[in-house]
């Protein structure tokens, strides 16, 4: 089944070890076989020393800035001014509910300050930038005879007396900021609380998972289950809170890995009905996983939600690389050959086609590195590392240990007798004989018109694929889930919603409050509000207006910008010490805040196109206008950087597939019969997303790679066949029979055993994950027919013009498995 390899029914059989040259074979299968107590010897060294890394470094974590496309326009011009920028980038926001009454309760007020007071000290919190009712920086502002007048919106004397409530109330309806933070409905408040991304004094990481942990201990589960008290329910969103929580979901993937080892261990088991072969096969895999796994501990990685998939991969892999080794070595062993020998032959024939399927394999895990995301980078590089030791594991240790442990004699009987059934017809063989009227003219013209077919239509419906999130909330999480829910509320519940897309506007030092910069702010702003999905927008100058006509009696007619620059100067100060978040230290920045409905791909491309224009229009050298900020800026950007991605990506992993194939088959035709199926399903996978309501987005858009790096494979294994088989003078019919004969049920081992590899993730209570598990599994199963069905049919166009069909003469069967 190798590129190149001996035709496997001229292999001599060999029962005693005496009788065979140990100087034969390549000089790697002589350095590997002639010295299996040194290989052996070197892997378990490898193993402890790798194991101990991987007790002892493996970090489970994940990073705000790792999951944003760092390269692009927006993303740098948020960092570049991230410090400026507080409360729009990374940030949560905690809702407490009276579920009894309102928040004008004594009990309720005294309860939502402490909650307040211990978030403010809980560590890798912006103290200074935290609001809710009970911080200073939330304050109210009046005109009166005697001018302006302001304070705190808590009062410093409150002392939850009637008086104090009623103030209170008064001073709520005086301010728009504590408005924003009080429910429509006044059952419940806000706090919002900006995050460092780095401890300023250890430069350390905020460790998500523990903050998560401490928000559901120290203020969820505390205060709701609190039996003196108002009867309160929290609800928490945020970036660092969806992390937390998608962390805790990589906990139950442990099970699942787990459920998938035992599916894979089961199915292989069917296959061979052979236990000690079954355990190597399985052991090797896991070996694979534990030096993956510790390799790039070893390295400084970290295990996040993307990268957490990785074993899963590996171990699928690898377990379908050592099931083609184990079938080797049951049909040599079956025909009468001693088990160091067999292993030798299954080398001899498998290696090169294994180090070719791998190195495809290992294509569709690097080609993830021209998407620019930090996290999705990492993905690529673990996942190419756990490939590379696939090479040593699954290629190279595995058959050095099947040449000791060897397969049961029942089981290579049954096998040998299960071949010899097939020859006659009967069992897989009825299947192979369905199979193979594809090499037949008739035949294979109606499979490439209906591949044809399917192949329009998919393209078709994936014409409607969306770029980004397609759903309100958080998409990584279930509908259900409780962070879901959470946002639900707080969506249903407040007048603006937490998606926010902000452009920065750029002055020089002390510049935010010259009229020609506050006048454009504003016109920014009426730009925006005009965009449908846009619920209002708030910037500095709409501060600004509000105070300019409180200088005047509370006109409406001087709310406006007043073109007098002392006026406007004093009208920005007054507004910056009401709000301190409008603009920053220097007054040369200020953010235009949008207020999103939703953060769908649609709305945030309307609202990407009006600011930009707007940009492109109106920023000069003094005043300059740049997209974006917020998690709706941050979020365009990434559905931006995914859309240029994707068909790049799929450019450069086909490119990288189809000289791999060439350099495996030398042969143009042979490329085109490997690829041709894997189009089909990339083309099928999109429209099956449509239909399942996925969009393209970080987690999706891997997803197709792989299933084209991987699903090569099969391509791989039945062609290096049947070229072999066709060129040793055999036409395409009986070429493709014998090599269904002889690799057929394997390829089906191989598709069933990687789709229950990644099956197991379709109940992941992380959405993104089961997302993926659906559709590799859905590309893995399909590739596996399309090869079977679709690599004849194409072959008889491309690779046989003339079929030769050579019936098999009675008695043949039992001489070519004697």
């Amino acid at each position: 089944m190798a590129v190149g390899m001996n035709n496997p029914d001229v292999m001599p059989v060999v029962p005693s070890l005496k009788d065979f040259d140990s100087s034969s074979g390549s000089w790697l299968e002589r350095l590997l076989f002639n010295n299996r107590l040194a290989v052996m010897l070197v892997c378990l060294i490898a193993t402890a020393v790798l194991g101990y890394f991987l007790a002892t470094q493996l970090v489970l974590n994940a990073s705000f800035e790792k999951m944003i496309p760092q390269n692009h326009p927006f993303v740098k011009n948020y960092l570049a001014n991230q410090a400026d920028l507080r409360g729009l980038g990374n940030a949560i926001r905690v809702v407490v509910e009276n579920t009894e009454g309102d928040i004008y309760d004594p009990k309720y007020l005294a309860t939502l300050r402490e909650i307040s007071d211990e978030l403010i000290l809980t560590p890798g919190v912006d103290r200074a930038g935290v609001k809710s009712l009970w911080t200073p920086a939330v304050r109210w502002v009046e005109v009166t005879e005697e001018g302006f007048q302001g304070d705190p919106v808590m009062a410093d004397d409150y002392d939850g007396s009637p008086q104090s409530i009623a103030q209170l109330r008064q001073n709520i309806a005086r301010s728009s900021t504590a408005q924003n933070l009080v429910a429509n409905n006044e059952k419940s408040s806000m706090i919002v609380v900006p995050l460092l991304d780095r401890d300023p004094k250890t430069a350390a990481r905020l460790d998500y998972r523990s903050f998560s942990h401490t928000l559901e201990e120290n203020i969820r589960a505390k205060y709701e289950n609190a039996k003196d008290g108002p009867k309160l329910k929290i609800h928490i969103i945020g970036f660092a809170k969806l992390v937390g929580d998608l962390m805790d979901g990589l906990a139950q993937m442990a099970t699942y890995f787990a459920a998938s080892a035992l599916i894979a261990a089961a199915i292989i088991f069917a296959y061979t009905r052979c236990v000690r072969s079954t355990l190597v096969v399985v052991v090797c895999s896991l070996i694979a996983v534990l030096w993956q796994l510790g390799l790039v501990s070893a390295l400084g990685f970290e295990i996040d939600p993307f990268s957490v998939l990785v074993p899963f991969l590996v171990f699928a892999i690898g377990v379908s690389h050592g099931a083609q080794k184990m079938n080797g070595i049951l049909q040599d062993v079956g025909r009468g050959t001693h088990r160091l020998v067999a292993a030798r032959y299954t080398f001899r024939r498998l290696f090169l086609a294994g180090l070719t399927a791998l190195l495809a394999d290992a294509v569709g895990f690097a080609v993830l590195m021209v998407i620019d995301f930090p996290v999705i980078k990492d993905l690529a590089i673990t996942a190419s590392i756990g490939v590379a030791i696939l090479i040593v594991t699954n290629l190279v240790l595995l058959p050095v240990l099947l040449s000791y442990v060897g397969v049961s004699h029942s089981a290579a009987e049954r096998s040998l007798r299960l071949e010899c059934e097939e020859l006659r017809g009967k069992g897989f063989g009825k299947f192979w004989l369905f199979l193979e009227r594809f090499t037949e003219r008739r035949w294979a013209s109606k499979v490439v018109l209906v591949a044809a077919v399917l192949a329009v239509g998919g393209f078709v419906v994936s014409l409607k694929l969306k770029i980004g999130d397609l759903d309100a909330g958080a998409p990584e999480l279930r509908p259900e889930s409780r962070y879901n829910r959470d946002n639900a509320y707080i969506t249903g519940n407040y007048s603006l919603s937490s998606d926010q897309f902000a452009v920065i506007l750029k002055t020089p030092p002390n510049g935010c409050v010259d009229y020609k910069a506050l006048t454009e702010a504003d016109r920014l702003g009426w730009d925006l509000r005009q965009v449908p999905g846009v619920q209002t927008t708030v910037s500095l100058a709409d501060s600004v207006r509000v105070v300019t006509a409180g200088l005047y009696d509370g006109s409406s007619k001087w709310l406006t910008v007043a073109r007098n620059q002392e006026t406007a100067n004093f009208a920005g100060n007054q507004s910056l010490i009401n709000n301190p978040d409008l603009a920053n230290k220097e007054c040369s920045i200020v953010p235009v805040v949008a207020y999103l409905a939703d953060h769908r791909a649609e709305t945030l491309e309307r609202v990407v196109q009006a600011a930009g224009e707007f940009a492109a229009e109106h920023s000069v050298d003094e005043r300059q206008f740049l997209l974006a900020a917020g998690n709706s800026g941050i979020e365009a950007a990434t559905n931006i950087t995914v859309k240029e991605a994707n068909r790049t990506m799929l450019l450069y992993v086909y490119v990288a597939v189809m000289a791999l194939c060439y350099i495996a088959f030398r042969s143009w035709r042979a490329v085109l019969v490997a690829v041709i199926p894997l189009v089909l399903t990339s083309i099928l996978c999109e429209a099956l997303m449509v239909f399942l309501g996925m969009g393209i987005k970080v987690a999706t858009l891997p997803v197709i790679a792989l299933g084209v790096g991987i699903g090569v494979d099969y391509a791989l294994y039945l062609l290096s066949a049947q070229l072999a088989y066709q060129r040793s003078g055999l036409g395409l019919a009986m070429a493709y029979k014998k090599t269904l004969q002889f690799t057929g049920r394997i390829v089906a081992l191989v598709g069933v055993t990687l789709g229950a590899g990644v099956v197991t993730w379709a109940w992941s209570p992380i959405k993104f994950q089961a997302d993926m598990g659906i559709l590799l599994t859905f590309m893995f199963i399909v590739n596996m027919f399309g090869a079977l069905v679709l690599v004849p049919a194409l072959s008889y166009f491309l690779l046989s013009p003339k079929p030769v069909a050579t019936p098999i003469r009675e008695g043949e069967a039992e001489r070519l498995v004697a």
